[in-house]
């Protein structure tokens, strides 16, 4: 059984997003099943500026998400398979674990290693799945012009999510430059940062019972 306080984190944190109305990226989310059909995509070019970058993935996922109705019944099979498809090519799920656990990476074994990425990434697809439910046709993603140095090895993009019967939310992703072009590897909704979120979680976890204690309250909250 998960623990309890890693159950009341992702409970909550999960309700927050839901509430917000993201899930239409994580979708990069951050993951199989048919896809929706076929359709025309954005080219996504990772080593374009960063908004151009981003706003070719977000509005891919957008389009894939209005156009696949399990997707927005909240089946989390077909948005896995979206996420995968469209999103997890340009995500560093590695980072993003990475970051989360903080100091306690460096004493996992690579196997661990491997186990906790696999179970962050389904903790986060469920996490923001209730929110393709929000999606209709006339969702939209708006970019704000970039504001950083487009040749730093580090960006953020900002953009505003307009869903219908709902206030705009503000969803911002942090990107890093790497050899084969830009990975997204954090996302903030309102302010709360997903790795800022989740890094004292995961510490009181790995302190009550160990990486693998870890491992195990995820993945038994992917199984439910």
């Amino acid at each position: 059984m998960m623990d309890m306080t890693m159950h009341t984190f992702v409970s909550a944190f999960s309700h927050r997003l839901r509430t917000l109305g993201l899930g239409i990226l994580l979708g990069t989310a951050l993951a199989l099943a048919a896809a929706g059909p076929a359709q025309a995509q954005r080219p996504v070019d990772p080593k374009a500026e960063p908004n151009a970058f981003m706003e070719a993935i977000a509005n891919n996922m957008l389009d894939a998400v209005k156009a696949d109705e399990r997707a927005r019944q909240g089946d989390v099979a077909a948005i896995t398979a979206l996420v995968e498809q469209y999103a997890m090519p340009y995500v560093d799920m590695d980072k993003t674990t990475r970051l989360s656990a903080g100091r306690y990476w460096r004493q996992a074994s690579p196997q661990q290693k491997t186990a906790l990425v696999e179970a962050f990434k389904g903790t986060l697809i469920r996490t923001y799945s209730g929110a393709f439910t929000k999606v209709d046709s006339s969702s939209r993603i708006d970019f704000q012009p970039f504001r950083g140095d487009p040749a730093a090895d580090d960006a953020v993009v900002r953009s505003t999510v307009t869903q219908p019967n709902a206030p705009s939310v503000g969803v911002d992703y942090r990107l890093e430059r790497t050899d084969a072009g830009w990975k997204i590897y954090d996302l903030g909704v309102e302010g709360i940062w997903l790795i800022q979120n989740y890094r004292n979680q995961f510490a009181q976890q790995i302190n009550s019972s160990g990486i693998d204690g870890l491992i195990q309250a995820l993945s038994s909250r992917n199984t439910r």
